[in-house]
């Protein structure tokens, strides 16, 4: 089999790419498996001579790391499963029900997602103090969902938009409800795009950091992210046992991404061809 050069440039620039986006994190692992000692020497070593797992065992006995690892889990689960829920429910009203104002919430929804999030910081902090939920993880929790809403809302309702309505009247004939409707058939044929939606919420909840610093004062309620910063000493950081706490924050969204992958790929082509 031949290929074209056009072809062979496709190929060797995705080649490039590649090595360019995971280079860094195959120097992360290489540092986190050398003893502290060895790491990031000069000239730097791109293969693990001395290849040991204390630096992960150092990690996670280390300033409570697996507390931290647990509530940035609780978090994340809870802030991806309430805001998936409601956004679907969103998604499906705004595609399916045709009433006044539609159009208006909906692209409320599209301006929302086009504001840095930075802009937020302080009326969400005034709010959650009017709340009385600074320092508390469901005050987080309550934060990240509403982050959530708008990306999900768009991304299923691309998907709703596609089903034919001819499945809502089938439903509707054989005595099912709107609610069997969204539950029994929607909902499993959205799976790639339900898929999608909560590995992007869960990495959102999972990787935040600036909120939940603003937001968290007690340091027994810090998330993972924070606990990161701990590994930088003041007058010196071990390189080793940060990079292997950075890996074990990585880990679960690989871990997903390994796992959800064809039906993430799916996700995110659904309702970009039409016909």
């Amino acid at each position: 089999m031949t290929y074209s050069k056009s072809t062979m440039l496709r190929f060797l620039l995705i080649i490039a790419f590649a090595v360019v986006m995971v280079f860094p994190f195959w120097y992360m692992a290489v540092v986190s498996l050398e003893p502290n000692q060895l790491s990031l020497v000069y000239p730097p070593e791109f293969f693990p001579h001395h290849p040991s797992f204390a630096n992960y065992v150092a990690a996670w006995q280390t300033n409570n790391f697996a507390g931290y690892f647990m509530r940035s889990l609780y978090v994340s689960v809870a802030s991806t499963a309430l805001g998936t829920f409601i956004a679907c429910g969103a998604a499906f009203v705004v595609s399916r029900y045709r009433f006044f104002g539609r159009n208006v919430i909906f692209a409320v929804f599209m301006g929302s997602m086009m504001i840095p999030g930075m802009t937020f910081i302080l009326p969400q902090f005034d709010l959650m103090k009017y709340l009385g939920l600074l320092n508390h993880l469901y005050g987080l929790i309550f934060i990240y969902t509403s982050g959530m809403i708008p990306f999900t809302t768009f991304l299923m309702k691309g998907f709703f938009d596609d089903v034919p309505l001819e499945l809502e009247d089938a439903v509707l004939i054989d005595g099912g409800s709107k609610w069997t409707e969204f539950i029994r058939i929607m909902m499993p044929m959205a799976l790639p795009s339900l898929v999608t939606a909560v590995l992007f919420n869960f990495m959102g909840g999972w990787d935040e950091f600036t909120q939940a610093l603003t937001f968290l004062q007690n340091p027994n309620k810090f998330t993972l992210p924070i606990a990161l910063m701990m590994f930088a000493g003041e007058h010196g950081t071990q390189w080793g046992e940060f990079f292997a706490a950075a890996i074990i924050q990585t880990m679960p969204i690989i871990v997903m991404f390994v796992i959800f992958q064809r039906h993430i790929v799916r996700g995110i082509m659904a309702g970009a061809i039409k016909g």
